[in-house]
């Protein structure tokens, strides 16, 4: 199974970790399942930004980004060449490095 390391992020991994999920698996799942409750506002639908990742090494292994994807990313605080929404990127055979950027344009959460 492919290996996704997770660089550290201050509230979801501080330390980092290092998963493994099977090809075919979202990022985001991926992370869900292994306790790393990244944001997903519309619950992995496509239709926010919250789920923003930055893939630092694997990025090409990842299935092609669709328009609704690519719509959406223009949106996402830290955008890089690199980005991805994780509901929508699916893991394949090879490792990856991701990066969770510090911030996300979730409304719902930063007025609580």
């Amino acid at each position: 199974m492919p290996v996704i390391k997770i660089l550290p992020h201050a509230e979801y991994c501080p330390q980092g970790a290092e998963i493994t999920a099977p090809s075919g698996t979202s990022i985001c799942e991926a992370l869900l399942d292994n306790h790393i409750n990244i944001e997903h506002a519309c619950d992995m639908s496509a239709a926010c930004t919250t789920c923003h990742v930055v893939v630092r090494e694997g990025f090409n292994s990842l299935n092609e980004m669709e328009e609704t994807e690519e719509d959406l990313l223009d949106r996402a605080w830290g955008l890089e060449p690199n980005s991805r929404l994780s509901c929508q990127a699916f893991v394949a055979k090879s490792d990856l490095v991701i990066e969770i950027p510090r911030y996300t344009i979730n409304h719902a959460k930063e007025l609580h």
